[in-house]
């Protein structure tokens, strides 16, 4: 490991990268070693603390660190870091595993990445977590879910040795790594650097930013565009970069430089704002943008701010002089339609007419096959979107039937389905609940995690269906929100979702038991059986609800068929 000295922005930069030699030699220890399997985020975090971007960080953190910066804010050595950066493990792998070994970190597919000699393991508490990085329990928030729901039980700390960083084969020549970005500036002649990061397409009220910013400062500017692992209603990593790509066209020449991020984004509003100016400062930036609720998921399930829109702001302000960077806080960017400019919301004249469209808006909008104005939007960048998401007769989506056993799911199910195969536009799958258990799950049991399981593989099936431009009908019982809310999450990614409670009543299921289920949980004969002694959590906002109890499965499913037909589905 070695320091990478660069004096006209930013600090030395650690190097994690070993040599060619030393890399042989790891390589052929690794037989010895325990395996370690990374997932996303720590994919994410393994490659920016190889390439120097996590500087002054060696490794994953140990317990001293990882306690200090929950506490603090700071490393052990009083060094100033805001969120945690983690190696998380299964229960099942902690116990084989002793400080002072060494493990081997790979890729879902096994490939080498980096040598890990470790020197702390211990168990992950995941409330104090919570409430100290994401100021929050509430699974709404996506770094407080993952914490709870994806990350393993303990974390292991120690310094890294890489032999390779993750492969990838998209968008090679902007992947560029801090000390490629530093050096570039070395041979443009610049100076002065505005960073800038963005996990969406830039907009323009964004890029109106941007120039302000410029300017402010008589700087170039560094956009970093986040392609590791984001919000799940994001837009995908390629769509974003495409679009970003033919944004930069519009800075004036040699101002601009587009680089690949692969973060894992931890989304923690305010901590998060001295993170990312921190990471853009061993990118080499002199000042960063910190814009109008930077790094914040939102609201939370009960529709308050997660946290408050100017915190963020203010805090990146306070570290700044200890970072090295300037930082240029942004309040909301608005247009002006009858000036025909945009300006800082703070900075408009009381009753002046203003319009903004949020990123989620805007989301919506190209989903749902709405009209983007110019103001809002590059002409062209809404063409590239249109191209990933055509208009809802054009998309694939998935018709998702929750209710009781007997409610009447998998018989309006069948309607449909046939519905759609007289249509014929559109290639069209039925995914019922019992079909589904005798081809996917059929190693499954009946208890609550393996029907969570057997529910998670129908919504990846959908997702796939739905990816391809086809139709999906899904009729499981699914009686968990949280897994109807996870399906939901991944489906809208790539199309239309359509949730629907048959709301039929229990005692109306109980007369319809043609197979005695019902009969036998009320005897003790079966446990573990929804609606009896198992909960069904009814929808909190489905799109539609239908109670079968006097309605036929045609009448049913010709209501499912007007909904789709006013969304433009059909």
């Amino acid at each position: 490991m070695t320091d990478i000295p660069f004096e006209a922005h930013g600090g030395s930069l650690v190097n994690l990268m070993v040599d060619e030699q030393r890399g042989a030699l790891l390589k052929d220890i690794t037989m010895n070693l325990q395996d370690v399997i990374l997932n996303e985020r720590n994919l994410c975090d393994l490659e920016l603390l190889a390439i120097g971007a996590f500087s002054p960080l060696k490794g994953f953190m140990v317990r001293s660190d990882y306690e200090s910066v929950l506490d603090r804010m700071r490393l052990q050595d009083n060094t100033l870091w805001p969120v945690p950066v983690c190696l998380d493990i299964p229960a099942t792998l902690a116990e084989h595993l002793e400080v002072g070994q060494s493990v081997a970190l790979r890729d879902p597919e096994g490939f080498l990445l980096a040598v890990m000699h470790v020197e702390d393991i211990w168990q992950i508490n995941r409330e104090k977590e919570a409430d100290m990085i994401y100021n929050t329990r509430d699974l709404s928030h996506p770094g407080a879910h993952f914490l709870y729901k994806k990350s393993g039980d303990y974390y292991i700390g120690g310094p890294i040795e890489a032999v390779n960083l993750p492969i990838h084969f998209d968008f090679k020549q902007i992947r560029l790594h801090p000390e490629d970005v530093r050096a570039g500036y070395r041979k443009l002649g610049w100076q002065r650097v505005v960073g800038f990061q963005t996990r969406n397409p830039l907009y323009r009220p964004q890029f109106e930013m941007t120039i302000k910013a410029m300017r402010l400062a008589k700087a170039n500017l560094l956009l970093m565009s986040v392609v590791g692992m984001t919000k799940k209603d994001d837009f995908d990593h390629f769509i974003r970069v495409r679009c970003n790509r033919k944004v930069a066209r519009h800075y004036p020449p040699d101002s601009c430089m587009l680089t690949l991020l692969p973060l894992a984004v931890r989304m923690a509003g305010p901590r998060d704002a001295v993170f990312d100016a921190i990471i853009a400062k061993n990118y080499g930036c002199t000042h960063f943008i910190v814009g109008h609720d930077h790094a914040s998921p939102g609201s939370d399930s009960n529709g308050k701010p997660f946290y408050p829109v100017a915190r963020a702001k203010a805090f990146a302000s306070e570290y700044a002089l200890e970072i090295g960077i300037e930082i240029l806080p942004f309040e909301e960017m608005v247009y002006l339609p009858f000036e025909d400019e945009y300006r800082c919301a703070d900075q408009v004249l009381p009753g002046t007419q203003t319009i903004s469209l949020s990123g989620s808006d805007i989301r919506r909008r190209i989903r749902e096959g709405k009209n983007i104005p110019e103001w809002a939007v590059f002409p062209e960048v809404t063409e590239e979107l249109q191209k990933a998401y055509p208009p809802p007769g054009m998309q694939g989506f998935t018709l998702f039937l929750t209710g009781l056993s007997g409610a009447g799911k998998s018989t309006i199910a069948q309607v449909l389905y046939s519905k759609f195969l007289e249509i014929g536009d559109r290639p069209v799958t039925l995914l019922d609940g019992d079909i589904v258990r005798r081809n996917l799950s059929a190693e499954l049991s009946f208890s609550r995690e393996h029907r969570d399981i057997n529910v998670l593989r129908i919504g990846f099936v959908a997702s796939e269906i739905t990816k391809n431009r086809g139709v999906a009908i899904c009729a499981p019982i699914a009686p968990y929100e949280h897994t109807r809310r996870e399906i939901r999450s991944v489906i809208e990614a790539y199309g239309g979702f359509v949730e629907i409670h048959v709301a039929t009543p229990i005692e109306e299921c109980e007369k319809r038991d043609r197979k005695g289920m019902y009969a036998k949980a009320r005897a003790g004969l079966i446990t573990g059986f929804t609606g009896v002694d198992d909960p069904y959590e009814i929808p909190s906002s489905p799109e539609l609800s239908i109670d079968t109890t006097n309605m036929t499965p045609g009448e049913a499913a010709q209501e499912i068929m007007l909904f789709l037909s006013n969304g433009g589905y059909i």
